[in-house]
């Protein structure tokens, strides 16, 4: 496999278009497209999922699935402008198994995480957002360690140099799939959503 193709002075449209030719894993094979991160150059939160979904890998945006549709939902009711948020994931390529015709979600390896690394990295030393949420299990480990635990460590800032405030919670897609516990979920995912508005709102 290749080196991440990372163009040297980075900026949001040169990562875009220079992901598209990344060869440092497997993933690549049989997708659509690479899926970089969306928002503003200069938002204040970063809010990391785990990969493209088979929607976003046709599309070519992040977040425009089912899971997307439960954020965008979230982030509305806890007061956050997505004018303020820029969306991404630790992975660019979506990786899935083929079932019929269906792509049926697979959840990467750490090397996939690794693989990607320095395009999250440039990710956000273009952005360089004030508050860095990671979206369930693999982001967070991927970018925190192995150490963190999304159900014990959500919702509160932890440490990290990443930016100036980091905290975690679920992904989206995780409320969708808890069935008769699904107001309970969102209603958790919600409270978290308000600890990032508010860190948001407090100077820095």
């Amino acid at each position: 496999m290749e080196p991440a193709p990372v163009p040297e002075k980075p900026s949001l449209p040169k990562l875009r278009e220079a992901v598209q030719e990344c060869r440092a894993c497997e993933l690549y094979k049989g997708t659509t497209q690479a899926v970089l991160g969306e928002g503003p150059t200069r938002a204040r939160a970063m809010l990391v999922g785990e990969q493209p979904g088979d929607r976003e890998d046709i599309e070519g945006h992040p977040f425009v699935g089912p899971a997307g549709a439960m954020l965008d939902r979230g982030l509305r009711e806890a007061g956050i402008e997505r004018s303020d948020v820029y969306l991404t994931n630790v992975v660019k390529h979506f990786r899935f198994r083929a079932r019929g015709k269906r792509r049926i979600h697979q959840r990467p390896e750490r090397e996939h995480v690794q693989a990607c690394r320095p395009w999250l990295d440039a990710e956000l030393a273009v952005v360089r957002p004030r508050v860095l949420v990671c979206l369930g299990a693999v982001a967070a480990q991927g970018l925190l360690g192995s150490k963190v635990r999304v159900t014990r460590d959500r919702g509160v800032p932890l440490d990290s140099d990443l930016a100036d405030v980091v905290m975690v919670t679920v992904h989206p897609s995780s409320i969708l799939r808890a069935g008769d516990d699904r107001a309970a979920a969102y209603e958790a995912f919600l409270q978290d959503l308000r600890a990032v508005a508010g860190a948001l709102t407090t100077p820095a």
